[in-house]
C-alpha cells in the first residue's frame, strides 16, 4: 500500500476511535485495521510523532516503555507473551519488577536502539528477565498490577478477564483473533469488539495510539495504578 494511503487510513483509524459513546453499542466498520473507523468513544492519547521517532516496529517497546514511565509510578507487571522479554528489560531499568509470562523462555535480544538519543545499547549475556514459563491464564494475574499484552495472540479476552477479577490495569496491543474464546461480529473490528467486551464487564478504558508500524493502537485500563502528577 503507499505510504500516503497508509496514512490516511491510519488517520481514519484514529479519528474514529473518538466517535462512539461508551454507553453505545458498537457501530460498524470495516474488518481491515488499517480501515477501522469506530470504537467506543475515548479520549485518546498518543505518542508526539517527530522524526525522531520512527514509524517502524522494532521501536514499539521502546515507546510503549516510555508511556508508561512518563505516566506511572513502578508496579508489579506481568509482561504476557512476552517473548524475548526487551519491554520488561526496559521497565526494570526504571525500577519496575516486571515478570514474563510466556510458554517458550527466551535469552534477551543482544542490543537495542536508544530512542532519545539514538544510541544502540548493548544488552549483557549476563542481563536475565523473570520468567513464568507457562501459557497465560487469568488466575496469573493474582499477584500483578498491571497486565501487558504487546500483540500476545490467544490472551487478550484473558487479559481483560484478569482484570474484571483481580483489579490490575492492563494495556494490549491486540492484532489477530487467533486462539481468541470469541471472534467479532461481520463488519465489527477486533480492536471493537475488545472495547465492547471490556466496557460491558464494568471496566472503564482509554484508547491510544504510539509511533510505529502496524497495529500500533492500544486499549488500556488504568485500575488503581498511581498517576505521576
Amino acid at each position: 500500500m503507499p505510504r500516503n494511503r497508509a496514512r490516511q487510513r491510519s488517520k481514519a483509524i484514529f479519528s474514529n476511535l473518538q466517535n462512539i459513546s461508551s454507553a453505545s453499542h458498537p457501530q460498524h466498520g470495516e474488518a481491515d485495521s488499517q480501515s477501522l473507523i469506530t470504537i467506543h468513544q475515548q479520549a485518546i492519547m498518543a505518542a508526539e510523532d517527530t522524526q525522531k521517532l520512527p514509524r517502524m516496529k522494532k521501536f514499539r517497546f521502546q515507546l510503549l516503555d516510555q508511556w508508561l514511565v512518563n505516566r506511572f509510578y513502578p508496579c508489579r507487571t506481568a509482561d504476557i507473551g512476552g517473548g524475548k522479554g526487551l519491554i520488561s528489560f526496559l521497565l526494570a531499568q526504571h525500577g519496575w519488577p516486571v515478570t514474563v509470562i510466556d510458554p517458550v523462555v527466551q535469552d534477551l535480544p543482544p542490543k537495542y536502539k536508544d530512542i532519545q538519543n539514538g544510541r544502540r545499547i548493548k544488552i549483557s549475556p549476563e542481563n536475565r528477565v523473570e520468567y513464568i514459563q507457562a501459557k497465560f491464564e487469568v488466575e496469573h494475574a493474582a499477584n500483578f498490577e498491571l497486565l501487558i499484552g504487546m500483540h500476545a495472540h490467544g490472551c487478550n479476552a484473558k487479559i481483560i478477564d484478569a482484570a474484571e477479577r483481580f483489579g490490575c490495569a492492563f494495556v494490549i496491543f491486540p492484532c489477530c483473533v487467533i486462539d481468541e474464546p470469541f471472534y467479532p461480529r461481520l463488519g465489527v473490528h477486533w480492536l471493537e469488539s475488545l472495547a465492547d467486551y471490556a466496557i460491558r464487564k464494568g471496566l472503564s478504558i482509554d484508547c491510544f495510539r504510539l509511533n510505529f508500524k502496524g497495529q500500533n493502537i492500544g486499549l488500556f485500563y488504568s485500575g488503581r495504578l498511581k498517576k505521576i502528577s
